[in-house]
């Protein structure tokens, strides 16, 4: 039997990705010259290729935590409108920050792909690699914790924050 909200979660799920495909777009379009990304066919060697797949399903895995927060949680990954239901669906039952590691390995792949990377733009990374630990441990859980309360501190005890699961976190 159909429940009485049905379609009250598409104007979220719409704006999530919305939200995640500026996000998306703002960082391909920012990032690919800082980090030395080139489009040089002839120069890359073949088996780098390979390091296409893992940056895809990176992208993927960040794509569809992104639907996720519109979807489950009725908000967007942007501060400004997060969720207003603690999103524990999808790869969020394996580790508390799939959308970071999305995106991580992703850009490693494609950073492996096109490998012209500075030590520059190497320690850039590691610095914003270290901003986003920072960012989740001072400002998300704390936040999540006010929000959500008990069954936020719940999930942490079951579903680590960095490394995944094994199997699927069930509530």
């Amino acid at each position: 039997m159909p429940s009485d909200d049905r379609g009250a979660h598409w104007p979220t799920t719409v704006a999530s990705l919305a939200v995640g495909a500026a996000f998306f777009a703002l960082w391909f379009w920012l990032l690919p010259s800082w980090l030395g990304f080139r489009v040089d066919a002839a120069g890359v060697a073949r088996w780098r290729w390979i390091a296409a797949v893992p940056s895809v399903l990176g992208f993927a895995v960040a794509l569809r935590c992104v639907w996720d927060f519109g979807r489950t949680g009725h908000g967007t990954p942007a501060p400004i409108a997060p969720p207003t239901k603690l999103v524990v669906v999808g790869f969020y039952r394996y580790v508390r920050n799939p959308m970071y590691l999305g995106f991580c390995v992703g850009w490693v792949g494609l950073w492996v792909v096109f490998g012209r990377a500075s030590l520059a733009a190497i320690i850039g990374v590691c610095l914003a690699a270290l901003g986003v630990v920072l960012f989740v441990r001072l400002y998300e859980e704390p936040h999540l914790r006010k929000t959500f309360g008990a069954e936020y501190e719940e999930y942490c005890r079951n579903v680590r924050r960095w490394a995944p699961r094994m199997r699927p976190w069930n509530q």
